[in-house]
């Protein structure tokens, strides 16, 4: 997991970038105080949870937070400081991610048919309500 700081608030979490890799269990993606969370789950033939659903509960959050999953292909990432300067540009491949939590991002697709799922945090009011261009 590559943690990304912001040079201008050293203790500001931007963004990260977690790599597809062997482990057990569940690993926590996201930091628990972010709004937009994640887990990886490793599992086996067999296991199972108890039925469940979630409980409802008042959540507000004034930002958007987004993640990209490269689900096939390659992705350049460029992430920005709060500043607008850029901070660091990583190479995702298949079954890599990135969470933007603050701070702003761009990507180029460097394969053809490359597929990524994103996720954002709602509800989508439409791009004038949701981005600011660098």
């Amino acid at each position: 997991m590559e943690y990304i700081y912001s040079e201008i608030e050293p203790k500001t979490l931007l963004h990260l970038v977690c790599r597809l890799d062997k482990f057990e269990g569940r690993k926590n993606i996201a930091p628990d105080n972010e709004f937009l969370q994640l887990a990886a789950l490793s599992m086996n033939k067999g296991q199972t949870f108890k039925p469940h659903k979630h409980i409802i509960f008042e959540k507000s959050t004034n930002i958007a937070q987004e993640s990209w999953l490269v689900y096939k292909g390659k992705v350049k990432c460029v992430f920005y400081d709060l500043d607008d300067t850029i901070l660091k540009e990583v190479i995702l491949e298949s079954g890599d991610l990135s969470m933007t939590f603050r701070g702003g991002h761009n990507y180029l697709i460097l394969e053809d048919d490359t597929i990524v799922f994103e996720y954002k945090t709602g509800p989508y009011l439409g791009i004038e309500n949701d981005k600011k261009f660098i």
